[in-house]
């Protein structure tokens, strides 16, 4: 009886100290509804790790389906619209009394009248891509009122609706799973390997050591009765994925917590996350080991650089000692924002062993100070915020490539370290160019590649990036090429609903574009920046017509190209 009363008050007291590690989040569980009429599917969830990027919202599924109905989560007022190339596609932001917002993104179309709103303000602004905001009230919406129509505009890659909650007006984006919406979820997450780490090594100058996991249905371990460790400051990462009932999707993980002997030293917890914090998912990481091919492993430790955080710690800079040279009891639980829970267990002690320090080429650099590199003809200027952890950072000067070339190629520090802001990148000019203002700065990483145009001081060009790699100085005489496929000039078009205009550029950079049809603007869409699309509509009546097409790249080279056709 004893026992069984001690192992319940163990219990107790573990979900105890796992329920209060994080501040509890209380947020209105019936005040939004589901912005779709279909049963929510999930293809992504809050936090799910992107690219660069935490993802921010809720991925719903359409069916695989494009234009189904969207309604209004809550009653407001429209109070931004967005349009884009990538990113959000088409979007409509919602305010709502409280202090929340909603966003709903990929759109096809906007309801009627806001839509004729939209275009009319394209046409007076003469802009396809624009960000407006509608005067308060403008545009008022009540709980399930249609808004939109779903589709797979911007960076989406498929049919889907990006739905997310936000806090108004501090705009930090919160965990919609939070809100009570109809998502049935009953499956604990999953564990699939783990990664150990010397805390007392630059995260970067180091090979972390990999464990594969056994177990299922909540309940973990290692497959061996002690981890050995090299280390007396070992950090953990944990590979592994969460699913919705009735799902095989793997999403993101909401929270995990890791345990020292019984006690909470730090964890994660997906919520709260502005989009100007979101770029730090390159510490939550291990950056290296994705970059490379691998698994994400999301770190338990928090990175020194990581100063805008999803991180919870015992105390600050809170970490497992094992100097102490006894058996470690580690805890580790991973939460869904439902509430299930998978634990791995396992003991760990510290066994030093002699171990030759590694020499890393370069200049050691450190999160939080401005420092820089310079040489002959290449400068390098990091700043306070660039560096998540410090480490050595090796400079090369290699021989330029391409008859477009205009100057050595300054190799700086490795792609597989992440910036997190970005850093200024400095290069001398060192041979005679007539047009400087055709001169770009190029930054390459493999096949990777992107240009920007330089500011200039002297004979020094300047611009900045958010990658380490190779960069040099190029330059751009090539104006873009503009084609308008299966359209012949004087082609009668009287039964074609649309005009397919392509630009092609030798550096990838269109910084402008612009139609007019008969002297006057004409709105093309340009959709994931494949192709610049018009639809025929009353801006173009039946006769014939002139269409003059401009384009201009980064370099400033420009084309134009004219169709005349019958409609």
């Amino acid at each position: 009886m004893y026992r069984l009363l001690f192992s319940f008050l163990l219990l107790f007291y573990g979900r105890t100290v796992s329920a209060q590690f994080f501040p509890a989040t209380e947020y209105p569980k019936n005040l939004f509804r589901d912005p779709l009429n279909i049963p929510i599917s999930l293809a992504a969830n809050f936090g799910e790790l992107r690219a660069n990027h935490y993802h921010m919202g809720l991925d719903i599924r359409t069916e695989h389906r494009e234009n189904l109905p969207v309604f209004a989560a809550a009653d407001g007022y429209v109070y931004r619209i967005k349009i884009e190339p990538f990113g959000f596609g088409q979007a409509i932001y919602i305010r709502h009394a409280g202090g929340y917002t909603t966003l709903y993104a990929h759109l096809n179309a906007f309801y009627p009248a806001l839509a004729a709103w939209v275009k009319q303000k394209q046409y007076e602004k003469e802009s396809w891509a624009l960000t407006l905001e509608p005067p308060p009230g403008m545009f008022s919406v009540k709980k399930g009122d249609l808004i939109a129509y779903s589709g797979n505009r911007g960076g989406s890659q498929g049919p889907h609706l990006h739905f997310e909650i936000r806090t108004d007006p501090e705009d930090i984006n919160l965990n919609p799973l939070l809100f009570g919406l109809p998502v049935q979820d009953n499956v604990a997450p999953v564990f699939r390997s783990m990664a150990v780490y010397d805390r007392n090594k630059s995260f970067y100058e180091q090979t972390p050591y990999f464990i594969p996991l056994k177990g299922r249905t909540g309940r973990y371990d290692i497959g061996r009765p002690v981890l050995v460790c090299k280390t007396a400051n070992p950090g953990f990462g944990i590979s592994g994925f969460d699913t919705q009932t009735g799902s095989k999707n793997p999403n993101g993980i909401y929270e995990g917590i890791i345990y020292d002997q019984g006690r909470a030293v730090s964890g994660f917890q997906m919520n709260r996350i502005s989009y100007e914090q979101t770029r730090g998912i390159n510490a939550h990481i291990d950056y290296p080991t994705h970059a490379s091919g691998g698994p994400y492993y999301q770190l338990l430790f928090r990175m020194p650089g990581y100063t805008h955080s999803i991180y919870r710690e015992a105390y600050p800079g809170a970490a497992i000692q094992l100097g102490d040279g006894q058996v470690h009891n580690i805890r580790i639980e991973l939460f869904d924002a439902f509430g299930n829970k998978s634990i791995l267990e396992f003991k760990v002690r510290y066994q030093p062993e002699g171990q030759t320090e590694k020499l890393f080429p370069g200049k050691m650099f450190y999160p939080g100070m401005t420092d820089g590199w310079e040489a002959p003809s290449a400068e390098f200027f990091l700043g306070p915020n660039c560096l998540y952890d410090s480490l050595h950072l090796n400079y090369q000067e290699l021989a330029g490539q391409g008859q477009d070339g205009l100057s050595s190629i300054h190799q700086f520090g490795n792609s597989r370290v992440p910036l997190a802001d970005t850093m200024t990148v400095r290069i001398k000019l060192t041979q005679f160019v007539k047009q400087k203002k055709k001169v770009l700065m190029q930054w390459t990483d493999g096949l990777d590649s992107e240009v920007r145009k330089p500011d200039w001081l002297g004979d020094w060009a300047t611009a900045s990036f958010r990658s380490f790699g190779n960069f040099s100085l190029v330059l751009d005489t090539v104006p873009p090429v503009i084609k308008i496929p299966g359209v012949a000039e004087n082609a009668n078009l009287q039964h074609s609903n649309r005009l397919v205009v392509l630009v092609q550029d030798n550096y990838k950079g269109i910084r402008n574009f612009r139609a007019t049809l008969d002297g006057h603007w004409l709105l093309f869409t340009n959709d994931k920046a494949k192709a610049y699309l018009y639809q025929f509509d009353d801006h173009c009546p039946p006769g014939r017509h002139e269409l003059n097409i401009y384009a201009e790249d980064e370099a400033g080279n420009s084309s134009t190209a004219t169709l005349h056709f019958l409609k």
